[in-house]
């Protein structure tokens, strides 16, 4: 498949963006890697989103509490 490639047999489809996101997520998770096989350019799209997760942290999530507006760092 090309650059937009189908998600399983859903109906929507991954973009190169996607790739790259979910391969930072997997990093930040400390999942292992898991990049596709069917697709070479999504599968270095997700390399290189897990090479940079290993490198950046997740950014600050924000939580919403009564009154209070809260930057937490996520476990």
């Amino acid at each position: 498949m090309n650059s937009q490639t189908r998600a399983k047999s859903s109906i929507c489809w991954i973009n190169d963006e996607d790739w790259f996101n979910f391969g930072k997520d997997d990093a930040w998770a400390k999942r292992p890697k898991k990049p596709p096989v069917q697709d070479d350019k999504a599968a270095s799209l997700y390399e290189a989103g897990y090479r940079e997760g290993e490198i950046e942290h997740r950014p600050l999530e924000t939580v919403i509490l009564p009154n209070l507006l809260c930057k937490i760092q996520p476990r």
